[in-house]
């Protein structure tokens, strides 16, 4: 491919390092990624906007850093590049230029990245899944019938499927960690604010969201998150600092560590599948077998409460986000505008009261109060990252009736239409059922990732999620790395079935 048949068969630590030899040249690396590129993007819809121009004029000038010459893929949510569509999933970014790289763009660039695009994202980054109606679903690389999450899932589906080693993602409730585990990879979310936000003011969806990368490797992760973390200017918090580079923790000893693993939801009322407690089960003995003391316990918490909340949260930065798009493009904003889900989901966070929105941050306050107290007794929780394995297409989306129903309510524009209707609760419970793990994490500024150690019987990707105490990144870095030299997942590779 291009002079450099092997590629697909190196992780970014791996590229930068032959690169940085003279083994190979910026420039084959770069032409076989657009080789990969314009090979599987067209079946899988990964990414939705090209900047391989841009990325080759970038080549000569390149900083020295940890990945230069390595081709990335940032997610068109967030992640600005100076002079691209902004994106965002929704109709009226398209076309409106984003005037400078956002903080975490400009991290990505002194560590030496090739950024050749970016990867597509549901509206506002608001589903589980990556179908949005602004430029189309993208497909999993294991099987092109089946959703490859959201809502990184542009991200995930690129790496999966060899066109880059390593793509930028966000999570606001799992949205690294779910394409991850439907794509077979490895996906952090760091701990609250150990990633700069900058430009967005404070931490996005009140410190719900954190920016990190999908990876094919442990170690990738924990050299990129050494390229990034760090307070920027103006930040309201800051996650603390590590003792030593995590790189340094991969392949690190860990330690005999006491290990509790749940089944048990932590968030709503989804319930794990066959398969998904198939997968915890797995790890459980995988990590008795290194060492570990492993014992069944579950956070005192309530998980019904806390979806709740978190629904509020999300339905009043919903309809922030709904007035920034419309000023940033310079309308007014309108129901024709976005789609009927994100229309009635601001509708209804425009229709929450300033006291229900302080309370919802009180309970989801509360949960990370009681995730300190019981890691007091565990050095990590052990959970499977998803109800069940990847979906068809479309089986989150409304169902046409729910969709006329959205229009016709979406026209009163009065979120308190839902509510009185008694119709809340069904919402929540609908869009969190496949979600009992991982926006617990997100609600409590932990770092959590999934791991791919398991494959069902149709040689799909099962994902487990480790999650540590807030600030512990270390622990999961060493841990996971020890999992991946124990059990490697880099050989499997998706064949692109249809």
């Amino acid at each position: 491919m291009s002079g450099f048949g092997d590629y697909q068969q190196c992780d970014a630590t791996a590229l930068a390092a032959r690169i940085r030899s003279g083994e190979v040249s910026r420039e084959a690396v770069l032409q076989a990624c657009l080789a990969q590129l314009d090979a599987v993007n067209p079946r899988i819809n990964a990414v939705v906007h090209d900047m391989r121009g841009q990325a080759a004029a970038s080549l000569p000038g390149l900083p020295d850093g940890p990945f230069t010459g390595v081709p990335f893929i940032v997610k068109a949510l967030l992640s600005d590049c100076a002079g691209e569509p902004i994106g965002a999933g929704t109709r009226l970014l398209q076309t409106v230029r984003a005037g400078a790289d956002s903080e975490l763009v400009t991290r990505y660039r002194k560590a030496g990245l090739v950024i050749v695009g970016r990867s597509n994202t549901p509206e506002l980054g608001l589903t589980s899944y990556t179908e949005p109606a602004v430029s189309g679903a993208t497909r999993n690389p294991w099987r092109l019938g089946l959703t490859a999450g959201g809502s990184s899932g542009g991200s995930a589906a690129a790496v999966a499927a060899g066109i880059v080693p390593m793509a930028g993602g966000g999570d606001g409730g799992g949205s690294i960690r779910i394409p991850a585990a439907f794509c077979g990879l490895f996906g952090l979310k760091p701990s609250r604010a150990r990633v700069p936000s900058g430009p967005w003011p404070g931490i996005p969806w009140h410190g719900l969201v954190q920016e990190h990368v999908i990876t094919r490797s442990v170690r990738d992760s924990a050299a990129m998150l050494d390229a990034v973390h760090g307070v920027d200017a103006g930040a309201p918090c800051a996650a603390p600092a590590p003792v030593r580079p995590f790189l340094a923790e991969v392949g690190a000893p860990p330690g005999r560590l006491r290990i509790a693993y749940t089944a048990r939801a932590l968030f709503g009322k989804g319930r794990a599948d066959a398969d998904s407690v198939a997968a915890l089960e797995d790890a459980v003995a995988l990590l008795g077998s290194l060492g570990h003391e492993l014992v069944e316990a579950t956070p005192a918490l309530d998980a019904e409460a806390i979806a709740r909340a978190f629904f509020v949260m999300v339905a009043a930065e919903a309809r922030a986000d709904i007035e920034w798009v419309a000023r940033t493009a310079g309308v007014r904003a309108r129901m024709a505008d976005f789609e009927p889900p994100t229309w009635v989901l601001g509708l209804l966070g425009q229709s929450f009261g300033a006291d229900r929105l302080a309370d919802a941050c009180r309970v989801l306050d509360g949960a990370a109060r009681e995730m300190g107290r019981f890691h007091a007794g565990y050095d990590l929780l052990l959970t499977p990252t998803m109800a069940a394995a990847p979906h068809p297409h479309g089986a989150l989306q409304p169902t046409p009736a729910e969709q006329l129903l959205m229009r016709v309510l979406g026209r009163l524009g009065s979120g308190q239409v839902f509510r009185a209707l008694g119709v809340v609760d069904e919402i929540v419970d609908k869009a969190f059922a496949a979600l009992p793990y991982t926006p617990i994490f997100n609600a409590t500024g932990q770092p959590a990732a999934s791991l791919p150690l398991y494959w069902n019987a149709e040689g799909l990707p099962v994902g487990v999620q480790l999650a540590a105490a807030y600030g512990r990144e270390d622990l999961l870095f060493r841990v996971a790395s020890q999992l991946e030299a124990a059990r490697p997942w880099s050989a499997r590779r998706p064949a692109l079935a249809p």
